[in-house]
């Protein structure tokens, strides 16, 4: 079925490019949404120098929950159930992560340490928070999850609450770990076959190129339990691959755990039973840090527990914000 969409898609760009009116596929929209910066219908923020995509739902005098996609590189538009918790009293907030989703592009530059996504998760908090009384609570899934935990360790008394769904790991070794189970790329399969055939066809290093052909790379690469992937307006390849490259060079940022013997408040830890590259034991060598933990298991989905599983993983969740708020 995926070969015979990719050769249909070929077909179609091929009839195009041999029109009277040719087009480049370089062109802004042609192979992938507009971001804020070339859509100013787009709902947007500005933090530290960058345009975000970013929404809000709910009374902004609530206790603020921030909602931290997966990645990097993705969006929030898997996670967008959180914004249910809006009619129990939260105030919700979501943004697409730099470089991610539909915010503003950056080069290899705009990703040279972790500490410029824990600086834009500070701005997004600063941005909605009213006042400094108003309770603030992470909830993260996957690398959105890892963010959560980074500023977290930087920020021990500042977050009245955290959610965590499948953080891949707290230190680098024990992410690779996860990443190797997770993420089984088979070269002679249909969707890398898929991938390097139309490559041929599609190249260039541009934004809206590097953004499509990731996510045509990601879409069969993943064995977490999930009957189908995610949804995602649009895939961040520069932010991608930099964090990638910023992991294995720089090994020591992505440790998040000096200091979370400090964070007080209890951490709900969820993890998926049908993710058999993650498991209980993986989750409670990731939770291992923090001084409390409640560690729950979403049953009947994989890792995208939140736009799969949310029906099962709500109220869990609810329960969570009741008893710490």
């Amino acid at each position: 079925m995926k070969l015979k969409f990719i050769n249909q898609l070929l077909a179609l760009i091929f009839i195009t490019l041999c029109s009277c009116e040719e087009i480049s596929l370089e062109e802004d929209g042609a192979l992938v949404p507009l971001t804020v910066m070339e859509d100013p219908s787009i709902p947007s923020i500005d933090v530290n120098g960058v345009k975000l995509h970013a929404e809000s739902f709910g009374n902004p005098s609530d206790p603020l929950l921030v909602v931290i996609h997966g990645g990097p590189g993705a969006d929030y538009r898997s996670v967008l159930n959180f914004k249910q918790l809006a009619s129990d009293s939260m105030f919700i907030v979501f943004y697409d992560q730099r470089g991610s989703g539909l915010s503003q592009r950056l080069g290899k530059e705009g990703f040279s340490s972790v500490q410029v996504y824990i600086d834009e998760l500070e701005g997004v908090i600063a941005h909605y928070r009213q006042s400094s009384s108003q309770k603030v609570v992470l909830a993260g899934h996957s690398w959105g999850a890892m963010l959560a935990t980074a500023y977290v360790n930087q920020n021990p008394t500042r977050i009245a609450g955290l959610v965590l769904a499948e953080p891949g790991g707290l230190t680098w070794p024990q992410t690779e770990t996860y990443l190797e189970r997770s993420r089984q790329l088979k070269l002679f399969d249909e969707s890398t076959n898929d991938f390097v055939y139309l490559d041929q066809f599609i190249t260039g290093s541009d934004h809206n190129t590097l953004d499509y052909k990731l996510a045509l790379s990601l879409a069969g690469d993943v064995t977490t339990g999930d009957s189908s992937p995610p949804q995602y307006w649009r895939y961040g390849g520069i932010c991608n691959i930099a964090s990638i490259e910023l992991a294995i060079n720089h090994p020591e940022q992505l440790d998040f755990t000096a200091n979370l013997s400090d964070f007080q408040p209890k951490v709900l830890f969820a993890y998926s039973e049908l993710n058999t590259a993650y498991g209980l034991e993986h989750a409670k060598s990731v939770a291992a840090p923090f001084p409390t933990v409640e560690l729950i298991e979403i049953m009947d989905c994989g890792h995208e527990m939140p736009e799969f599983g949310w029906d099962k993983l709500y109220p869990s969740v609810k329960n969570y914000l009741t008893e710490i708020l």
